[in-house]
């Protein structure tokens, strides 16, 4: 069981993929971190660019080896490599509302957002998926996210107060 935090401007009481945009890191759903500190950082962003709400934490318990042994599709990147570079610009292209892939739940790092620039130039042929893993690597402490993108996975999910 792993504890996990989404920071927001509001407690998040109910999750609901509506709220969730598309063209991020693994797709359309969302997303956690185990780190509070990581999570904090994100609800004092989403709060500045929204201009409303206050900075706001809200936490979850995970069970992995219970939702992969229910059948859940789970991808797991250990690592920044290119496998997970392409995978992040195939997320990141898909403005459809249907996902690029079929994973329920995707834990791996994340990606820097201020490399948008990087990815196009990748895309155009201008840079190699090697040269990409660096530009996209998240500058500071090691962040993994966890992303959840499906009903089913979130049912693996259970709301704790702080």
């Amino acid at each position: 069981m792993i504890r996990l935090y989404h920071g927001s401007n509001v407690a998040i009481k109910q999750i609901d993929f509506s709220c969730s945009k598309r063209g991020k890191d693994f797709g359309q759903g969302f997303y956690l971190n185990a780190n509070s500190d990581q999570a904090m950082e994100m609800a004092v962003r989403t709060t500045r660019f929204l201009n409303e709400g206050v900075p706001t934490l809200s936490c979850f318990e995970f069970d992995e080896d219970e939702a992969m042994k229910n059948g859940l599709n789970i991808k797991v990147f250990t690592g920044y490599s290119e496998e997970w570079a392409e995978f992040v610009v195939m997320n990141r292209k898909n403005s459809s509302h249907v996902p690029a892939h079929s994973y329920d739940i995707v834990i791996g790092p994340i990606a820097d957002d201020t490399v948008g620039v990087q990815i196009r130039r990748f895309i155009m042929g201008y840079m190699s998926a090697a040269a990409l893993v660096e530009e996209l690597k998240f500058k500071g402490d090691k962040a993994v996210q966890y992303f959840f993108g499906t009903a089913k996975a979130i049912q693996y999910l259970k709301r704790i107060e702080l």
